[in-house]
């Protein structure tokens, strides 16, 4: 890849199969990434050098993701300006409940947005909003993945009637009741 705009990190091999989702919507939208492996337990060293070079990489955002303790993201955004979105990978006895609690209550001044367990999409997928803020080029990519995405949801309502005894709503109940 050419010249990475988005940053993803997560804590252990064992999580690139949860980043594998966040690669692939990246490259759908055709966004240069780059993909590292620290942890801020284990390898604290290059979790604060990977933070504090990203933006001198021309990286826009950073995406870090961890399961257990995950805190990851929350050193990565000790380090960097760069905004930072968690992403709590569902491991361990508590299936990532307490990752999520991990990310979502970071102490006041080190903010990390935080996506849902598992939440790898969403994450890439907000990173593409906020790196459309310098690339304008990603806007109408947006609205276009959007429209395909809502025209998805919308094709599955012809699934209703092949699920067994129920019956669809009319196709006027979703449109605007205008008077």
């Amino acid at each position: 890849m050419g010249n990475p705009l988005i940053g993803i990190i997560v804590g252990s091999a064992s999580d690139l199969g949860v980043a594998s989702g966040a690669a692939e919507l990246l490259r759908e939208f055709g966004v240069d990434f780059e993909v590292g492996i620290a942890s801020a337990h284990r390898t604290p060293e290059d979790v604060v050098c990977y933070a504090a070079g990203a933006a001198d990489r021309g990286i826009k955002v950073i995406i870090a993701m961890a399961g257990l303790s995950a805190a990851l993201p929350g050193v990565v955004a000790s380090h960097t300006t760069l905004p930072v979105i968690g992403v709590p990978i569902a491991s361990g006895p508590l299936s990532g409940q307490d990752a999520l609690l991990a990310i979502a209550q970071m102490p006041p001044g080190i903010p990390v947005a935080c996506m849902g367990i598992d939440g790898a999409r969403n994450a890439a997928l907000m990173a593409l909003r906020i790196a459309a803020i310098c690339d304008e080029s990603l806007g109408p990519k947006l609205a276009e993945w959007g429209r395909k995405s809502a025209e998805s949801v919308r094709r599955s309502r012809e699934k209703i009637s092949e699920a067994g005894d129920m019956t669809p709503a009319p196709e006027r109940a979703f449109l605007p009741n205008i008077k």
